[in-house]
């Protein structure tokens, strides 16, 4: 039994396909009912409750040869960061109650910092240091850089303003990878069990991007062949962001992570690799993720 955390996210669903096109029997954790009754209709087993309840989680956790952790995020809380801590001590509580001794733990490029990077150093440093913590427990991180479906997400405000802006430089070259390439490395992990302590492994894409070339590829997909990117001032950003629901203080998160990007603060410790360089371009799948976003 393998179970998932945020089994009906971008991620994690995938994820849970692939383990079950594999004839592995899963576990899928989440709160989406209609999310989770079409996986139990693929053939997973649907827990559903909150990821803030350590209670709950220990109960889907035991019994488990191996587990997919994730932190849920909301810009929208009242203080980002003490909510993640209260997911993230759940999580860690769970995992010990438990007794699941392989996880595989979502984290991001630039975890290994513990200040400067924004929502990653608010959120995902202090669970690495909570999970690597755990005693008898071998944890996997998978550090993923920047989503394509990031980039999509802006898709209502470019149509509202005809225009994509954000505070990252539009000239610095990003990693950027597809959630489908980091469902497979996970699903791939969970089933190998073949990792030991706090092993980590990084999530490239298949090339880097700059937010002006993957503006103008989602533009293309669009019909919007000549689709802008604006560079914003961390001021203008932070307004933006807060008009559109965030709280200051995750706003200024945002911005603080977009600084860290063109700043070339975030970055993979050992470069590029074919280890690290996945397969899938943001041209593959990025009409798809329009009409998903739709």
């Amino acid at each position: 039994m393998i179970t998932v955390m945020g089994a009906t996210g971008n991620v994690g669903r995938k994820i849970v396909h692939r383990l079950l096109a594999a004839g592995e029997p899963v576990r899928a954790i989440g709160r989406n009912q209609k999310a989770l009754a079409e996986l139990a209709a693929a053939g997973a087993e649907p827990r559903a409750g909150d990821a803030a309840d350590a209670a709950f989680l220990t109960d889907a956790f035991r019994g488990a040869d191996a587990v997919h952790t994730m932190l849920p995020y909301s810009p929208t809380v009242p203080d980002f960061r003490a909510e993640q801590a209260r997911l993230g001590e759940a999580i860690v509580t769970a995992i010990r109650d438990s007794g699941v001794r392989r996880v595989v733990a979502q984290s991001s490029l630039g975890a290994q910092l513990p200040a400067g990077t924004g929502f990653i150093a608010a959120s995902l440093y202090p669970q690495e240091q909570r999970l690597r913590a755990l005693e008898g427990v071998d944890v996997l991180f998978l550090r993923p850089t920047l989503f394509f479906e990031s980039i999509v997400a802006a898709v209502d405000i470019i149509e509202a303003t005809g225009v994509n802006a954000d505070v990252i430089d539009p000239d610095v070259p990003l990693p950027m990878v597809s959630t489908r390439d980091v469902a497979e490395a996970a699903a791939a992990a969970l089933r190998s069990r073949d990792w030991s302590g706090g092993d980590v492994r990084t999530l490239l894409g298949p090339c880097d991007l700059t937010y002006t070339e993957a503006t103008r590829i989602l533009g293309v997909a669009m019909g919007r062949p000549e689709l802008p990117y604006v560079q914003l001032p961390g001021d203008e950003m932070t307004a933006a962001l807060v008009e559109a629901g965030f709280t200051p203080d995750a706003a200024a998160l945002h911005v603080e992570m977009g600084n860290a990007m063109s700043a070339g603060t975030i970055t993979p410790r050992e470069g590029r690799t074919p280890q690290t360089t996945t397969p899938i371009r943001f041209e593959d799948v990025v009409s798809e993720l329009l009409e998903d976003a739709s």
